[in-house]
């Protein structure tokens, strides 16, 4: 018998692209949302100066939770099929949207940075911010985080309805068996060796019962008792 490939190999090949890209996306988001996005410097004129560093869980707060919205989603694509997996793949784009807002803006300066950074500072009102400054790094990582979270929803959304529904009947071990033993007899009807079927196949076929060197299926076996009963 000639070994070949998994079936279920190529048919889960598509989904294993998106899967890498939303994981790196949450690494990313994660790696971010620990380092230091702004820094800022204030004094109140009663006590010495103070500096306050803001990470990216602070600057922007759902960073995290988006991080564990896409670690959901990959075993949301895992267990499901067709238009429920590419419905994650429009979710996991506006994942990728709303992430890339405040890294962009930081990025490109836009929007009060002092009043923000004193707000999330906490700081007193009778503090005046006197220095803010920005890391772009962690801004950077969220943004590819962003990228790469689109990236893997349009392979979602476009991802065909046939291969997602071959890949769910094959994960099926009760349907994988049913298809080894159909295949077996298009084989036998065929007139073509063992050796074109796949090990895989193979296997399946003989948990079903069915054996792949048999010439007919079982037909050999209950021609005796025809016949005997026609003697009678």
């Amino acid at each position: 018998m000639t070994a070949e490939p998994d079936r279920p190999a190529p048919r889960n090949a598509g989904v294993r692209l998106p899967l890498v890209l939303m994981a790196l996306a949450a690494a990313l988001m994660w790696g971010s949302s620990r380092m230091t996005w702004v820094t800022v410097s204030s004094s109140d004129g009663l006590t010495e100066p103070r500096t306050n560093e803001l990470n990216g869980g602070v600057w922007f707060g759902a960073l995290t939770p988006l991080a564990l919205v896409l670690l959901a989603g990959m075993a949301a694509v895992l267990a499901t099929r067709g238009w429920p997996r590419r419905l994650i793949g429009v979710l996991v784009g506006l994942v990728a949207a709303v992430t890339a807002v405040p890294s962009f803006a930081l990025l490109t300066g836009s929007g009060d940075l002092e009043k923000r950074a004193a707000a999330l500072a906490e700081l007193p009102a009778r503090a005046t911010v006197t220095a803010a400054s920005t890391a772009p790094l962690p801004s950077v990582l969220a943004l590819l985080a962003a990228l790469a979270a689109f990236g893997a929803s349009v392979l979602l959304a476009r991802m065909p309805r046939d291969t997602a529904q071959l890949s769910g009947k094959y994960d099926n071990p009760v349907a994988r068996r049913e298809a080894a033993t159909e295949e077996v007899s298009k084989q036998r009807t065929a007139d073509k060796p063992d050796g074109a079927l796949s090990e895989r196949v193979l296997w399946d076929a003989l948990d079903a019962g069915t054996d792949p060197t048999e010439d007919t299926p079982k037909a050999g076996a209950q021609a005796p008792d025809s016949a005997g009963g026609q003697a009678t």
